[in-house]
């Protein structure tokens, strides 16, 4: 579908053609029309699609076509990088239109929450902002949101994920009940239903392509010790042209470690995590995008939150957690129809977390034999592990001991 189908105005079209946007992605297509007719809308998207454009451009449409006093429309978001690059998104999009926006976030200084404040007090057209902040805000009885007619929650998984379904609801409280309300999310879990039952009102529902990878991602793994991983990294990114690699870790230690070895053999890395300060954090990204970073070596705190073009490569060091958390790590690569490699590392204690990723995906992922210079790495076997656990052994092949006390049964590993 060409935008110009939908009927958007010149001015939002011009602001389109600058940005060099085309063609309605599946999910711009199958959502906007909802949103053009006022519809609440629950939408299942994975990262990369084209989802903040869904939800953004008819919204441009609909304040360039009425025109609007206060603040018209509020984007919850789970993170402050998140909130950043939608922000950042709106400028390019309202270039050419009279739409003022603004981010709300915290880890700032004082200047900044002034700042805030009198972006919420004069009545911003779109407000991007993560629940916590917003809320003291909200508490200090200066915002007025009586004029809201369109609340957006994006990655709503990933917020109730981080515990904010209480903020969230404390948030909608502060709303006029007649709205258009649309939740966006990478995966549909019973708790974003419960929660779109709570806040929506008979929602369209579209769906694409569930916990699925996009199809230019080239997928493959190394099945190692922890001891091997740093030598590794190393190994595999000496004398590669890569321009932009993402690093991903669950810990910051990792980040830092990796980081040090990385740049101690020559590479130009940097990473981010949780000790940065909000500036530092925002610097590094715009270095990475601007390509004067090669390599960012990042916690998951930035997973679903960085919209950066052309990855070539995404490493995770380390199997995620959550096996839909695997998805959005990769996600990072091959956006917008683009290629790109995934590799993932995985230990003598991932097997079966790894395992479950592949049964998620439905996809048996390429398991890469070390370089030659390596030590073989621990055999890859998930149907032994899992016969192991049928069995009575945890999943690292130990038994499980059970030892009476008191008629109660206390188990040790």
């Amino acid at each position: 579908m060409n935008f110009k189908e939908l009927n958007f105005t010149a001015e939002v079209l011009e602001g389109l053609d600058a940005m060099r946007f085309e063609k309605a992605t599946p999910v711009q297509e199958k959502t906007m029309p909802h949103i053009i007719a006022g519809e609440d809308l629950i939408a299942c998207a994975q990262t990369g699609t084209g989802k903040t454009a869904a939800f953004l451009l008819p919204i441009l449409d609909k304040l360039v076509r009425t025109g609007h006093q206060g603040t018209n429309t509020l984007i919850i978001v789970p993170t402050r990088e998140l909130a950043i690059q939608i922000d950042q998104q709106l400028a390019g999009f309202s270039y050419f239109l009279d739409v003022s926006s603004t981010a709300i976030y915290g880890g700032n200084d004082k200047d900044e929450w002034n700042r805030q404040k009198t972006a919420l007090t004069s009545g911003a057209d779109i407000v991007v902002t993560t629940p916590g902040r917003l809320i003291q805000h909200l508490t200090m009885g200066y915002v007025k949101f009586d004029q809201i007619q369109h609340l957006i929650l994006d990655e709503a998984d990933r917020m109730l994920d981080m515990g904010f379904y209480e903020d969230i609801m404390q948030v909608v409280g502060f709303l006029p009940k007649q709205r258009q309300t649309l939740l966006f999310s990478a995966t549909m879990p019973p708790k974003i239903r419960e929660l779109a039952k709570e806040i929506l009102n008979n929602p369209a529902e579209v769906t694409l392509s569930i916990s699925k990878p996009a199809e230019g991602i080239l997928q493959a793994a190394y099945v190692v010790y922890d001891t091997q991983k740093i030598p590794l990294i190393n190994s595999l990114l000496k004398d590669k042209d890569l321009p932009s690699i993402i690093i991903f870790s669950s810990t910051k230690s990792n980040v830092k470690e990796i980081t040090k070895s990385l740049v101690t053999n020559g590479f130009n890395a940097k990473s981010i995590h949780s000790d940065l300060e909000q500036a530092e954090r925002e610097e590094v990204l715009r270095e990475f995008k601007n390509r004067n970073i090669q390599i960012l070596v990042a916690t998951d705190i930035i997973a679903r939150g960085i919209d950066i073009e052309k990855i070539d490569l995404v490493i995770n060091f380390d199997v995620p957690r959550d096996a839909e958390d695997y998805v959005h790590r990769i996600g990072r690569t091959a956006r917008a129809q683009t290629q790109g490699v995934a590799l993932t590392f995985i230990n003598e204690k991932e097997k079966l977390e790894f395992h479950k990723i592949e049964q998620l995906i439905e996809k048996v992922v390429y398991k890469v034999p070390l370089p030659p210079d390596f030590e073989d790495g621990p055999v890859y076997d998930p149907e032994e592990i899992i016969a192991r656990r049928k069995k009575g052994k945890n999943k690292y092949g130990n038994k499980r001991n059970f030892k009476k006390k008191s008629g109660d049964q206390t188990k040790s590993e």
